[in-house]
């Protein structure tokens, strides 16, 4: 398996001498090549809608500088879109979707239909046949709590104070919501690995918001669900779970959830996290995207402290988040070769 699939080989638990590597956001607005099809093509939905050209986007940073996983172009987003909730993107400001999910006639109204998400089925069959064998494929989905906040909100926001509000003054209404979220993103996750991915991340962007009680109840618990409901039918897949923000929280996600590795963001420090998570778990992460723009020696100088708190369990390395849109190509380059021991 090591020599097959290296990123596959150490989310199923093998230590790897060198820790295979894949950046999130790694296909996108920072490469010419992405920037280049979009100008062509038109905005980001038009883009994921896009079988062919979603699979091409997947496959450039792969062509480019040969990452250990190719992560599936699409967006969170696309699950309130497939229950039926208006999904756009505004220019510059990042997703809107309407109308709010603020009362029980809009929330129990939603209807899932998997028809809306084929295009992006098609694109894991295109990426699939075309991949080297040697990289990993790997799909993913928003968690429920972070899909829950913008379907409230309407838009992303730094605090997610209606989500919170709701789930505080109306836990019953807001349980049917992630519910529903849930069950779609189990049939959605289900899905893509049919079509083709080896191994899914569950991304909860909002995760650091919540108190230990809230984060317990709209974290633990439906990432708990989605996990079980995945291991049921598909017990050879790995499970990545990123609760960015989650701090001291992540020892309780860890042993709670069931995920087969968990992703660190920037703030964690690598050896509170290889001290404090269980000693046969893989982990993921956890550069911060702004050293790796910064370059020079602070960025040499992370990558190594990230390699030496790891060097004594399973591995991926991968950024605290994602990839910057100004990040030099040559910041990646050096990245990568400092990553894999090569001269920097």
């Amino acid at each position: 398996m090591t020599d097959a699939k290296p990123l596959l080989a150490t989310l199923k638990g093998e230590r790897q001498a060198v820790p295979p590597a894949w950046f999130m956001r790694q296909a996108g607005r920072y490469l010419p090549e992405y920037r280049q099809l979009r100008a062509e093509k038109g905005g980001f939905l038009d883009l994921v809608k896009d079988s062919d050209a979603a699979a091409e986007v997947t496959l450039q940073p792969i062509r480019r500088f040969g990452f250990d996983g190719a992560i599936l172009f699409s967006d969170i987003l696309v699950i309130p879109m497939a229950l039926g909730q208006e999904l756009w993107f505004e220019a510059g400001e990042g997703p809107r979707l309407a109308p709010k999910m603020v009362t029980s006639e809009i929330i129990e109204g939603l209807q899932y239909d998997p028809a809306v998400l084929e295009p992006i089925y098609g694109t894991i069959r295109r990426v699939k046949a075309a991949l080297d064998p040697r990289v990993t494929f790997l799909g993913f989905a928003g968690s429920p709590w972070t899909i829950a906040t913008y379907m409230i909100a309407g838009q992303g926001s730094r605090e997610q104070a209606e989500a919170r509000r709701l789930a505080y003054t109306d836990p019953a209404l807001m349980t049917v919501l992630i519910d529903r979220i849930v069950d779609s993103t189990v049939d959605y996750l289900l899905a893509q690995i049919e079509a083709g991915v080896e191994a899914v991340q569950l991304f909860d962007s909002w995760a650091g918001s919540l108190s230990p009680a809230q984060f317990e109840r709209w974290v633990i618990a439906p990432t708990a669900r989605i996990v079980a409901a995945l291991r049921e039918k598909t017990p050879q897949v790995p499970i990545i779970g990123f609760p960015k923000g989650a701090g001291g929280k992540l020892a309780a996600y860890a042993a709670q959830t069931g995920v087969d590795a968990i992703g660190l963001d920037e703030t964690v420090d690598p050896s509170w996290a290889d001290a404090n998570l269980p000693r046969d778990l893989p982990v993921q992460g956890n550069l911060d995207p702004l050293v790796l723009i910064a370059g020079g020696d602070a960025l040499l100088t992370a990558i190594d402290t990230i390699k030496t708190a790891f060097a004594g369990r399973p591995h991926v390395f991968n950024l605290g988040h994602g990839i910057q849109k100004d990040t030099p190509i040559e910041r990646v380059e050096a990245a990568l070769a400092r990553i894999r021991g090569d001269a920097a």
